[in-house]
């Protein structure tokens, strides 16, 4: 078996469950990462927890973008492009959320921001077989992530970098979309908007490092003009109205979008936030309304492709993201209006929503094993490496 677009030779069927095992190890450490840093926000949110570490508190940002979510995506990426050497990213990035979680900060930011650069590595090999608009907008995520790490590195503090995280998982996620959209036919001169748009982001987030206020506002109007072009442009327009898993991942999509033109608009306004609400709520907007939206929306996609999990839709999935969306409006409203007890509650009920996807997600895939549910949607079960010929597939069942 050969993949159509990459080149890359698939493996023999009986090794799928060895292969998969392999990368337990690298999923686990970004849970963890997750967990610690769900814990130390808790802490953030001034409610009376016990930290066995500050740190659990203090680099709750960067364990979460790079920790975590870096962690899946270039696991992502290694599977798709299907070399051995590629999954030295998710490890470094693995390994480096684990130590920053422990409180070794330095070692930490060398080896998450060595995970940004190996991601770059992993890029360059995948243009070399596939040119696109679409993969170099990926490629510019991936540059930003590794960017971002060393001016980390250098002394910039985790607030100083806040536009290179948020244009990593953008510019990730606007590359995905654009790629979906092109495979869906849509016109060069169409997706020139959504590219402009990419480039302000990336363009904010480089003027940023030397004049922080248009920086930021020049940032926060690309995400402005991202989720703009989105909503007109992106096929979940159309699956939306669906059935079953398309219709869930395009709910996902298009709140998603809305929650980046809130942040977007609230950087465009304010620049960088001087005000603890504002930074709060723009913060959150981008990083738990974008982007655990399109996790959500994805999940029972990505990892039977990467796992070998079963991970079926099913309408229980539902319930937490409803509640990631709720717990945001919460959360934004008491970050603007000053009212601490909402920003708690909207902070403690969207950390249940992540928890409460994943025990959805595990119940749904022991109803179908035991034979309790509907038939498994096909769209879930197709093994996805974000391709364009399979992730057309996905998106227009």
């Amino acid at each position: 078996m050969e993949n159509q677009v990459t080149g890359v030779r698939g493996r023999h069927p009986r090794a799928a469950p060895r292969l998969a095992a392999r990368r337990l190890p690298l999923l686990a450490g970004a849970l963890l990462s997750l967990l610690t840093a769900l814990w130390g926000a808790l802490g953030l949110l001034d409610l009376d927890v016990p930290l066995p570490r500050t740190s659990f508190a203090q680099q709750h940002g960067p364990l979460m973008a790079l920790g975590f979510l870096g962690t899946l995506i270039s696991l992502e990426r290694s599977v798709a492009l299907g070399r051995p050497w590629a999954y030295a990213s998710p490890a470094l990035a693995a390994a480096g959320g684990l130590l920053t979680a422990a409180g070794f900060a330095a070692p930490g930011r060398l080896l998450l921001t060595a995970a940004g650069g190996w991601l770059v590595a992993v890029y360059i090999a995948v243009l070399g077989r596939r040119t696109g608009r679409d993969l170099a907008v990926q490629t510019a995520g991936a540059v930003a992530w590794y960017a971002g790490g060393l001016l980390w590195i250098g002394g910039r503090t985790v607030g100083e970098i806040v536009p290179w995280l948020a244009a990593f998982l953008i510019l990730t996620i606007a590359g995905e979309r654009l790629e979906l959209a092109r495979v869906a036919f849509l016109g060069r001169r169409a997706s020139d908007g959504l590219v402009a748009a990419a480039a302000l982001v990336g363009a904010g987030a480089a003027v940023s490092v030397w004049w922080p206020e248009p920086g930021w506002r020049l940032t926060g109007f690309g995400m402005v003009a991202l989720a703009g072009w989105l909503a007109v442009h992106d096929i979940a327009r159309r699956t939306v109205r669906g059935t079953g898993l398309p219709r869930f991942a395009a709910a996902c999509l298009l709140a998603g979008y809305a929650w980046l033109a809130v942040a977007g608009a609230i950087w465009l306004a304010a620049g960088r936030p001087a005000s603890t609400g504002f930074y709060d709520a723009a913060l959150h907007a981008v990083f738990l309304g974008f982007v655990i939206s399109m996790v959500f929306g994805h999940a029972p996609v990505i990892l039977p492709a990467v796992l070998r999990v079963r991970l079926p839709y099913h309408p229980v999935l539902y319930a937490p993201l409803v509640l990631l969306h709720v717990s945001l409006v919460v959360r934004v409203v008491g970050d603007l209006a000053g009212v601490s007890a909402a920003r708690a509650t909207g902070g403690v009920l969207g950390e249940v929503a992540l928890l409460l996807f994943g025990g959805c997600a595990f119940a749904a895939s022991r109803l179908v094993d035991r034979g309790a549910s509907r038939p498994v949607d096909r769209a879930a079960s197709r093994p996805v490496g974000r391709t364009p010929s399979r992730a057309a597939g996905r998106e227009r069942s």
